[in-house]
């Protein structure tokens, strides 16, 4: 049973990091974006719709996508005044309450609000209202439900990775991630 959970979690933690590295490629994109738009505007006195919703896109793309790469790698704020303290097990407890009780609730109550909202967008095939901008703001509304879902899958990787510290399994599986 044990080797099932231990498995799961680690497929769900390959899912975040190749979504994470994948997505962070975009900070990148979106800085060369804004130097072009830049250097544009302020050298050639041209602009353009289009591309100055691209930046909202990629950011959108970045924060929302990169959501649950970043829980795995515990880097979302925290204040942890007693938690930093806590023994690795009280820790897990913590981690697997907060999980049950805030974090997979949350992200199930976005992923099931904002459907409605994500499905008569596409419905609508929504675009920009500007005419020269980009004409799919059905796609940038679906990351809300690639947020929601990412973060819910990662949710239950680290009630897993929780329940099996609890279990004093994890210590004898866990791949810890790599530090970039």
């Amino acid at each position: 049973m044990t080797l099932l959970l231990t498995k799961t979690s680690s497929l769900i933690d390959q899912i975040s990091e190749t979504t994470g590295r994948v997505v962070s490629w975009l900070t990148l994109c979106l800085v060369l974006m804004q130097f072009t738009i830049v250097v544009g505007h302020y050298i050639f006195h041209v602009g353009s719709i289009f591309l100055q919703e691209s930046l909202l896109y990629m950011h959108s793309m970045i924060f929302l996508g990169a959501a649950a790469y970043t829980l795995r790698h515990n880097g979302h704020v925290r204040v942890d005044v007693f938690y930093s303290r806590f023994s690795e097990k009280t820790k897990a407890w913590v981690n697997l309450i907060g999980c049950l009780f805030f974090l997979l609730p949350v992200a199930g109550l976005i992923f099931w609000m904002a459907w409605p909202y994500v499905a008569s967008s596409w419905e609508a095939m929504e675009g920009s209202i500007e005419s020269s901008g980009i004409q799919a703001v059905y796609l940038l509304k679906s990351m809300i439900l690639f947020f929601a879902a990412t973060l819910l899958l990662q949710g239950i990787s680290l009630l897993l990775h929780s329940w099996l510290t609890i279990l004093n399994v994890e210590h004898l599986t866990e791949e810890k991630p790599e530090v970039l």
